[in-house]
């Protein structure tokens, strides 16, 4: 069996491959239906459609290249049915000098899988 800091960043690295693939609709699954992400500029976008909107636009942007999010450490609660992930990102657009910065997101085990609750990211470059 698969421990749980392992399944989030395997989770986590597959979501970076399909974002760097533009697969917005395939990042469907990893996201809670009531997710919140608070985006590098404070902004906020409330549930799973909303998100996969969001990207779905950037994708469409032809100088966006891509998001790689990279883990760093993951915390489990007490019960082992939460977890906190908290890593450094980075965004990728032609033409532009890449945006960096650090996150913090909340993972669930929704019937026996991970997917995510919440995201904030903070634009540091």
């Amino acid at each position: 069996m698969t421990a749980p800091e392992d399944a989030i960043r395997a989770r986590r690295r597959l979501t970076n491959k399909l974002i760097a693939a533009h697969e917005a609709a395939r990042l469907r699954p990893f996201f809670a239906p009531d997710v919140k992400l608070i985006v590098g500029d404070g902004g906020l976008i409330v549930g799973a459609d909303a998100v996969v909107d969001a990207f779905s636009g950037q994708f469409a942007d032809p100088a966006f290249v891509t998001y790689v999010r990279e883990t760093a450490s993951v915390e489990l609660d007490a019960a082992g049915q939460r977890a906190a992930e908290q890593g450094r990102w980075r965004a990728d657009w032609k033409g532009q000098p890449e945006m960096s910065g650090t996150y913090l997101a909340v993972w669930r085990k929704v019937t026996g899988q991970w997917v995510i609750e919440s995201e904030l990211y903070v634009t540091l470059t």
